[in-house]
């Protein structure tokens, strides 16, 4: 397998730190709102990544961190005139309930930054003693010229970033550039107690000390948006290397933008659609299939043309399963794959061993419903095209819950089918073709439905 490493710039070969194990750090929601449909990227690609390795038969353990406190988070608390834990409560509940909505397993922990500010203060507190850091009017900043390496990850350095500066003046920092470690509280704002006064940790910290709890001192893969690049995962690399001299993780991935009309989705550019929203519209299924259409690392633009085109992609699929309805056979793993269902199946492998290439895996999901439709194939390798293409697309997150959607549009056509046939047959009272009208009384009885005419009009019922 290899996974292209931001912090080398090309694809390496993945070899995790211990064997047979994936230990996997996700930079998660700050909880002010419903997130949007851009920021479900991540959730939703991370998520496949998981998957995967679960499939090829590793261990997985995945961490992704919810953060409780932030200026947007209070700010929020002010608009909506609540105290900010019931905010942040609100929104940690809609950010589950989305995940379920979209079919995304929850991580193995979603630890809140709230809960860590202890070790937070410790860790600052060591930066502070080793002289990577300072404080000044109860403001502690980290001071990014320690740092050698600094810009390791997003390729940028120091001079370059002065050279094109325009970030507000702070005269405090000693560099525009050093970030923020401890803020001082404002009067009224949720604060906690330090060595420099009452306030609250910075976002930047947070990720360290949270993930080296979960997941030691260097794991294997850190993950986020490409907006994370920098400054926040740059920042991170920063605190975590001058202090313990170890990476912090081996492999660095990072997902493509959403984009709307060319510019990168965002409530701050108030450009965004919420992921709850975009579900009232189109299913999970749907919406997956729109984001792993295209490879992880590449921006996609969202419009309404390119989801009713996944729409009708994922039909096709399930197609497939109202032909052979295989989902419930699957525990049967004995099954021998055919030359040309095992070539797929290796061919779905080869794209997702290429850095989680979903966009070349799909089309093997396509050649699968292919075989199903190919009337030279017998039925028994129909179907085991039928048993394949769930199991690989399950891998993608796609399917879940199918007896239940495939047993409600059965049940909706069949209503709706026999709402016509009660149409035909009280025309064919009205035209005085007794038989007929017997005859499908007589055929939907047979088929376990009664009929009763009534002052009403024909009502209909299961035989029980």
């Amino acid at each position: 397998m290899f996974i292209f490493n931001t912090m080398s710039k090309k694809k390496e070969e993945f070899i995790p730190i211990e064997k047979n194990k994936v230990k996997m750090y996700v930079c998660g929601p700050t909880v002010y709102n419903y997130f949007h449909i851009g920021n479900a990227r991540p959730f939703l690609f991370f998520d496949v990544v998981r998957k995967y390795f679960n499939f090829l038969g590793y261990e997985t353990v995945y961490i992704q961190n919810i953060t409780d406190i932030d200026d947007k988070i209070i700010t929020q608390a002010i608009e909506e005139k609540k105290d900010f834990k019931e905010i942040t409560q609100k929104y940690i509940e809609a950010f589950y309930k989305d995940l379920t909505n979209l079919n995304i397993t929850f991580a193995d922990k979603n630890p809140r930054a709230t809960e860590f500010v202890s070790e937070m203060i410790e860790i600052i507190n060591s930066m502070i003693n080793k002289k990577f850091a300072y404080e000044v009017n109860g403001d502690v900043y980290f001071e990014v010229k320690k740092d050698i390496n600094y810009g390791k990850l997003s390729g940028k350095n120091l001079e370059d970033l002065q050279a094109g500066a325009r970030i507000e003046a702070n005269q405090q920092k000693r560099n525009p550039f050093d970030f923020t470690l401890w803020k001082k509280a404002k009067d009224g704002e949720p604060a906690w107690d330090s060595p420099w006064g009452k306030g609250r940790p910075g976002w930047h910290t947070e990720c360290v000390v949270m993930s080296r709890s979960f997941l030691g001192e260097t794991f294997d893969i850190h993950g986020g948006g490409m907006d994370l690049i920098f400054p926040h995962h740059e920042n991170e690399i920063a605190q975590a290397e001058v202090m313990f001299q170890k990476p912090l993780a081996n492999y660095w991935m990072h997902n493509g933008f959403l984009n709307i009309e060319g510019d990168k989705m965002s409530k701050s550019l108030n450009n965004f659609f919420t992921t709850r929203d975009v579900l009232k519209v189109y299913e999970a299924d749907v919406i997956r299939f729109f984001f792993l259409s295209k490879h992880y690392r590449s921006p996609i633009d969202y419009n309404q043309g390119i989801l009713e085109e996944s729409k009708t992609a994922i039909a096709r699929f399930y197609e497939v399963f109202r032909k052979y309805p295989v989902y419930e056979e699957l525990q049967d793993t004995s099954y021998k794959l055919e030359e040309n269902l095992d070539n797929i199946n290796k061919q779905f492998i080869e794209a997702m061993d290429d850095d989680f290439n979903t966009a070349k895996a799909i089309a093997c999901l396509f050649d699968l419903a292919k075989e199903v439709f190919n009337p030279q194939n017998d039925e028994n390798s129909q179907k085991e095209a039928a048993k394949l293409l769930y199991k690989l697309g399950s891998v993608l997150g796609f399917f879940k819950d199918l007896s239940e959607k495939l047993t409600k549009n059965i049940d909706n056509k069949a209503e709706k089918l026999i709402l016509l046939l009660l149409e035909l047959r009280n025309q064919a009272k009205k035209d005085k073709n007794f038989a007929l009208a017997d005859k499908i009384r007589q055929e939907l009885k047979a088929m376990g439905f009664e009929l009763r005419d009534t002052a009403n009009g024909t009502e209909w019922s299961l035989i029980k």
